[in-house]
């Protein structure tokens, strides 16, 4: 489109025009403008030969007030033709033959009758990328009401003050009148600076500035990336309230995508805990009062039947990872219903900051069926379905509609992470989809895998291998089921089989044997088969019953103990120091979100140990010092496993996900963990270093898609590892021509 010569000026004098995109016409835009108005007699010359042809023709800018059943005064036709000039220039389209192309004839066929407003015209361009041939369509929209009464030859005058004429009808228009939301095709100027993928602040280079019309709206000082996160950090650490630094984050990325991730990458062990658990618990339950602008899709039972044409909605179209919630179990907090939004927004900031998946190829989607919560359907501000949660065929029907319009629109190997369904979605969810779509549930795989890592380490430490350890896991009835362990019950625990299996030979029955579990009602036994659901009964063993936790410690003398009970405070003292008696370094996992539900602290754990405990939580807590030691606790995060893991199936081109993947990333985390980790007392590595662990876990994971023939991409690379560092996103600014 460079050097196309300007259809209205004969000499460019050897430079470029204008609106091509970025040079300076030497004509300037007025004087195209007032060459146009002073052609205006040999147009009124052809508006007579096209009055008397009954053929259809390109309709001219003159001929187009003529034809109209609109009264224009002299000015409001100034006004709109330089309008028109402008919006084809800015897209880099010329007229031909001085005509819009594509504006409907039905014009000439209206009653003339008086309006009380002028139109609107929106104008979209499409250059076919030949000169002097422009395919140019013009949509006109009357926006205003239709009158009775005779043509109003007044002059219609703007509300706005300062002289500046209503172009676009938005100001005379009354409220109950449409008008037409303007864009333009390339960002620049003003539009430039609220795209948030694009926008560099004040990171604008001098060129940038002059080449995409920015003077004038930045001030004068150019600063680069770097100074920008210094003072995002600075101003974000002024706040004491971590939702209100959860907000600031989530301004940040709606102004300034580059940055955001900058910011969130080059401080990820100070900003996680923020746009991550446990700051996004109170997120989702306060999201109806924070909520500014959708960062995702909201597809409801409204929606239901229309569910492809709603995914076409969202402007990306290479969709590679989609992390989907209903809200039904959010975090330890319960039915969120809608507001649930907050955990796949969350989620995929971090498969773009820790596992370099580029932005535009994420998909938050929240799937609204209702709400259960009271609190919810009570709250004026609830931005949800204010209806009971939907179930049984109505609830499938929608889901069944959901997943083939996601393989319809965006592929076999679009990646979709089931996100805090309840248990009696959860796994039934999984395994309907796991065999004909590339699903993974992170609060059930991850989960497993997360902590198998933690395990792994741990043996570095206390010696032996898993057989050897005996394992007893905390629930709490329907409450925990409506957390994590399920997540052990069915596949944590069969990945600990596997691994057995691998590792010891021992059959599986005996595996089972080494791990019991503790539910509302107490200890799982035979004795209570009958009453038990069919998820638990392979757990259930030969023993008396017990009912408190601290008594099944004693009988059980477990090795390792881990609670996903959703409870706070589950592991008293008594519990902790019955740990220490019979083991010389017991292994304690605190897994519940948020803080405030999980079962002890760290510095509960470690002082009730003496100092003993190789201690894991799900939230993050603070270093403990006990008698002159600190001990740096670690996290059994989710961060830790599905970024990486998601990059892995992304660069193999996975069509499915199997549980050897699993353990191939449990293998590579806790491989990633080094002895001056081990010597502060940490089981998983810090998350400093997380673009590399994601880096190695995403080879362990595609290497073994490749061994499971479920890899498409092909040939196999022959450094997965550096294969998947070239394939991570990098949020460093782009030079802009």
């Amino acid at each position: 489109m460079k050097g196309t010569k300007c259809y209205y000026s004969e000499k460019l004098e050897g430079r470029k025009c204008p609106y091509r995109l970025s040079y300076k016409c030497p004509d300037k835009l007025q004087n195209c403008v007032d060459k146009v108005l002073g052609e205006r007699e040999e147009e009124e010359e052809e508006e007579e030969r096209e009055r008397a042809d009954p053929q259809e023709k390109p309709l001219t800018l003159s001929s187009f007030f003529s034809q109209s059943s609109l009264h224009f005064t002299a000015k409001q036709k100034d006004s709109y033709l330089y309008t028109f000039f402008t919006m084809f220039s800015l897209n880099g389209s010329s007229f031909t033959n001085n005509s819009l192309s594509g504006v409907s004839r039905c014009l000439t066929q209206s009653s003339r009758r008086g309006v009380s407003g002028p139109m609107v015209v929106a104008a979209a361009v499409n250059s076919n990328g030949k000169p002097g041939d422009r395919n140019v369509s013009v949509l006109v929209e009357n926006s205003m009401k239709e009158s009775a009464a005779a043509p109003v030859e007044k002059e219609i005058k703007s509300t706005v003050t300062g002289g500046v004429g209503d172009v676009y009808g938005e100001d005379s228009a009354t409220e109950d009148q449409s008008i037409t939301p303007w864009t333009l095709s390339v960002a620049s100027g003003y539009s430039l600076l609220r795209n948030p993928h694009y926008n560099k602040g004040l990171a604008f280079s001098e060129k940038e500035r002059d080449s995409h019309y920015l003077r004038g709206l930045l001030p004068p000082v150019v600063v680069n990336h770097d100074l920008q996160v210094k003072k995002m950090m600075n101003n974000l650490r002024q706040y004491e309230v971590p939702l209100q630094r959860y907000i600031a984050m989530m301004d940040i990325q709606e102004m300034n995508e580059r940055l955001y991730y900058k910011l969130l990458m080059d401080n990820v062990e100070e900003l996680l805990p923020i746009v991550y658990t446990p700051t996004v618990g109170e997120a989702c339950q306060k999201y109806g009062s924070i909520f500014r602008r959708p960062q995702g899709l909201f597809i409801s039972l409204k929606e239901k039947g229309k569910i492809n044409e709603v995914l076409k909605n969202w402007p990306e179209r290479k969709i590679q990872v989609i992390v989907v919630t209903d809200g039904e179990r959010i975090l330890g907090l319960g039915d969120l219903g809608c507001q649930g939004m907050g955990i796949p927004v969350g989620k995929l900031s971090l498969y773009t900051a820790l596992g370099g998946i580029r932005p535009s190829a994420c998909l938050p989607i929240t799937i609204d069926v209702g709400t259960n919560n009271e609190d919810l359907l009570n709250d004026e501000f609830y931005i949800g379905l204010r209806q009971r949660r939907a179930r049984g065929q109505e609830y499938a029907e929608l889901f069944d509609e959901f997943m083939y319009a996601v393989k319809q629109n965006y592929g076999e190997k679009v990646l979709i992470q089931f996100e805090d369904f309840a248990n009696h979605n959860a796994f039934d969810l999984l395994a309907k989809y796991g065999t004909s779509h590339l699903v993974f549930n992170d609060d059930i795989q991850g989960t497993a895998s997360v902590v198998l890592a933690g395990l792994m380490a741990s043996l570095q430490l206390v010696g032996g291998t898993l057989a050897e350890h005996t394992f007893l896991f905390l629930g709490a009835g329907e409450v925990q089921l409506l957390l994590i362990l399920q997540n052990y019950l069915l596949l944590h625990f069969e990945l600990f089989t596997l691994l057995f299996l691998v590792q010891t030979g021992i059959p599986l029955e005996e595996t089972r044997k080494k791990i019991w579990m503790l539910d509302s009602k107490g200890l799982i036994v035979n004795s209570r088969m009958e009453s038990l659901q069919h998820f638990k009964r392979p757990w259930a063993h030969e023993h008396e019953p017990v009912k408190e936790l601290v008594n099944a410690v004693k009988s059980i003398k477990p090795t390792v103990l881990i609670g996903s009970s959703g409870a706070g405070r589950t592991f008293t003292k008594e519990v902790v120091q019955a740990m220490a008696t019979f083991n010389e370094k017991p292994i304690i996992f605190a897994l519940s979100n948020p803080t405030s539900q999980s079962e002890c602290t760290a510095e509960e754990a470690y002082s009730w140990s003496e100092g003993r405990a190789i201690f894991a939580s799900g939230s993050p807590f603070a270093p403990v010092e006990y008698n002159g030691k600190v001990y740096a606790s670690g996290q059994a995060n989710n961060a830790y496993i599905f970024p990486g893991f998601g990059l892995g199936l992304i660069i193999s081109g996975a069509i499915r996900v199997h549980d050897d993947m699993l353990l191939a990333a449990s293998e590579a985390l806790a491989e990633q963990v080094s002895q001056e980790n081990f010597e502060k007392g940490l089981i998983y590595p810090p998350f400093t270093n997380i673009r590399k662990i994601s880096a190695n876990i995403a080879a362990k994971v595609a290497a073994k898609a490749y061994e499971l023939g479920l890899a498409t991409r092909l040939p196999e690379p022959a450094n997965l590892v550096a294969y998947a560092e070239s394939c991570m996103y990098s949020p460093a600014y782009r030079s802009y021509r």
